[in-house]
This record gives structure tokens, sequence and C-alpha cells, in this order.
């Protein structure tokens, strides 16, 4: 069994190196390749743009460690669902329905054109 978990760990952990590398050159020679033509920036090396990976996550992406946010959107409504009575869920559907421009499920008398 620790056999096991340390040949998983081990997989992991040379993915990650792989990945790590693979996106640094990727950023490294994109950069490299378009910001001094460009902008006139000077050229960065291997290490700067694994850092530049890690500072665009923080500021921008995250690690996703948490649910993304339509996720937790739909586990909010479900428990938010499961709590109503049925009288409240049926005005909560008539109230999207009207929202959407669906009208309401009752037919509507034809109006005279005079």
């Amino acid at each position: 069994m620790n056999r096991n978990w340390a040949g998983r760990k081990l997989k992991v952990l040379v993915w990650a190196a792989a990945a790590i590398a693979v996106f640094g050159f990727l950023v490294m020679n994109l950069w490299n390749w378009l910001m001094p033509v460009i902008f006139g920036w000077k050229a960065i090396h291997f290490w700067q743009a694994v850092g530049l990976i890690i500072l665009s996550r923080i500021l921008f992406g995250g690690f996703h460690g948490r649910p993304c946010g339509h996720m937790l959107w739909r586990h909010r409504m479900r428990e938010r669902w499961e709590q109503m009575t049925p009288e409240e869920r049926e005005k909560f559907r008539e109230g999207l329905q009207h929202r959407c421009g669906c009208g309401s499920s009752e037919p509507q008398p034809p109006q005279s054109t005079a």
C-alpha cells in the first residue's frame, strides 16, 4: 500500500515538473518573441517566465482550491430550492417565466385588431 502511494506521489511530482517546464518555456518563448518587438521590453529567462505564471495565477486565476463560481451558485440554489414549500416553488417558476419573456403558462385570450 505504501509502495503504491509513493509511486503515485512520484508520478504527480514528475507531471508537475514537466508541466512547469513546458509552460515556463512556452511563456518565455512567447514573451521573447512578442514583447521586445511590440513594446520594446527586454527578453526574459526561464525562471522569470515561471515567476510570471505564478504571479498571474495569484492575481487573476487563483489556484482553484475551492469550487468554481457556477458550481457554488448551483449548490446554493439547490439548497434554497429544497427549503422552499411547493407554493414558493410555483411562485418562483412563474417569476422566472415572466422574466424570461415566456409569459405565464395560462393561455392568453386573442387580441382583436380593430
